[in-house]
């Protein structure tokens, strides 16, 4: 047991390590103190299934897609990645389909047999501007925010610089009704998909656009700007940044829950242990940070004004067999994609606005929008002797409190509705189904220990250098929270700077 360090990175979460990572390669005497008994934080592949025992799957981040490559370089981790060709399906009740992929020539097939001329125009234009943007903007990822107007200003081309800040600061429906889409399942889609995603907001809330921005941001290797599967599930992330950071020299001790933070060098522990150093950096969430030091009044408003109730309910399933499309009977790689649920083109824009209405309500709603996963179709090293797949459905929106009743009361029978809405698209799902590992907000504060279960931290309309800085007003104390800048996911890039910022600060 270790009573002194140069560094304590608390919490053993993918950025705790990258920092823990970066500051042992640089000679430092690193200590990581994580709580739980397992490291990883929410990238972490688990076996929930009590009724298939030897099922894996990830049951809190699904996907790799933002980490910058450079990041990947730099810290020498080999993360096997597996392309998902389809990246998207959007399924009907009908006959028309979408899958986004490749083959561009087949892509184009079906927007004009099922869609439009209009929406394949939109669509094309839509994916050459927000690459021009990412290709302007990605290097800031690694580096101190400035804010969103001097960032526009610094590094975006002149005739995207309006444009530029309008995505970041106004909501994700005024972004996406530029490009003329004929089609409001398509609007509905890449809103949900890339402006809702884990973020307290929908199609008319500032700071959605933001968050569509962030999802954008895919440079992966061979991804073609699409989000990856990891070989062996998110686990195999931090699991190798964990060997990394070992072999560089770092100490990693789970189930060691701190409890106080005193002069930014004095790290306090539930079992009475004090420990030592010259700088201590915190991976969790900024709500939980504020609870273990002593920080200005200034500081702490700022981190309460971040506060926003998670909205995700994460239902992980164990299934039998493969589900069976309506529009699409065959498979044709559709499982491997993010399939998405949304209700039907003459509805689905009210659909989402009544959604939303009752999230804030404290109902659940009636439809929610549902991205459906399948990856063991791409991955088949997760499946277990039996053969069984494992699934998700990741839906937006659901309410952390319920008016009137509770998640214990209303929680099976939510799945079940859900489960309900996949037979719409394919019929007999919910016979498929063998067990279920259902994560409601409470649920995924308890599992992962995020605050209100907000999966990004701070929610994603905060960009740039409106999001947490990585040194406190506390000297010797930093944050490397998915609440720092660049954006809640599994990115990596706030690990990196803080450390950047640590070894500034030490001299180092």
């Amino acid at each position: 047991m270790k009573n002194q360090a140069d560094v304590v990175v608390v919490g053993a979460g993918h950025n705790g390590l990258v920092a823990a990572l970066m500051l042992a390669r640089r000679k430092l005497d690193v200590l990581v103190l994580e709580d739980k008994d397992a490291i990883g934080g929410a990238a972490r592949t688990e076996k929930p299934f009590k009724k298939v025992p030897q099922l894996a799957a990830s049951t809190g981040a699904y996907l790799l897609g933002l980490m910058p490559p450079e990041l990947i370089r730099k810290l020498d981790v080999d993360i096997p990645l597996l392309r998902r060709d389809p990246h998207y399906f959007l399924p009907t009740t009908g006959k028309r389909y979408l899958m986004f992929g490749s083959n561009q020539a087949e892509m184009k097939r079906q927007f004009l047999a099922f869609f439009s001329e209009q929406d394949w125009r939109a669509n094309q234009a839509l994916q050459t501007e927000i690459g021009e943007i990412r290709d302007d903007v990605h290097r800031t990822w690694l580096e101190e925010p400035l804010s969103i107007e001097d960032t526009a200003q610094k590094y975006v081309r002149p005739a995207l610089r309006r444009t530029f800040i309008d995505l970041c600061r106004k909501p994700v429906g005024q972004y996406l009704e530029r490009f003329g889409f004929k089609s409001d399942l398509l609007k509905a889609m890449y809103a949900v998909t890339d402006g809702f995603s884990g973020l307290n907001g929908d199609w008319d809330t500032a700071g959605t656009g933001m968050n569509f921005l962030i999802h954008n941001m895919c440079r992966l290797p061979g991804a073609d700007g699409t989000w990856m599967i990891v070989k062996g599930g998110m686990g195999t992330v931090t699991q190798r940044l964990a060997e990394a950071a070992r072999k560089a020299g770092a100490k990693i001790e789970t189930g060691r829950e701190v409890v106080r933070i005193e002069n930014g060098s004095r790290v306090h522990l539930r079992d009475g242990t004090e420990i030592r150093a010259k700088a201590v950096v915190v991976n969790a969430d900024p709500f939980r940070m504020a609870r273990l030091a002593e920080f200005p009044s200034d500081y702490v408003k700022r981190i309460e004004g971040y506060k926003r109730d998670g909205t995700t309910f994460k239902v992980n399933l164990a299934l039998k067999g493969l589900p069976r499309f309506t529009c699409l009977p065959e498979d044709r790689g559709q499982f491997g994609s993010t399939m998405h649920l949304l209700p039907d083109e003459t509805e689905v824009m009210s659909a989402m606005h009544e959604a939303f209405a009752d999230v804030k309500a404290g109902r659940l709603p009636q439809f929610p929008t549902i991205e459906w996963y399948v990856h063991t179709t791409v991955d088949p090293s997760m499946r277990d002797p039996g053969g069984h797949h494992n699934s998700a459905l990741f839906v937006q929106w659901v309410p952390y409190e319920l008016k009137g009743t509770s998640w214990d009361a209303e929680e099976d029978g939510y799945v079940t509705r859900l489960l309900k809405i996949c037979d719409r698209f394919a019929p007999g799902t919910s016979s498929l189904v063998v067990d279920t590992f259902p994560l409601s907000p409470p649920k995924i504060e308890k599992h992962f220990g995020i605050t209100r279960g907000h999966i990004h931290h701070v929610d994603n309309s905060f960009g740039f250098a409106d999001r947490l800085p990585y040194s406190t007003p506390v000297q010797g104390l930093y944050s490397c929270s998915a609440g720092c800048h660049p954006a809640g996911s599994v990115i990596g890039a706030a690990g990196h700077n803080a450390a950047e910022r640590v070894l500034r600060d030490l001299g180092s």
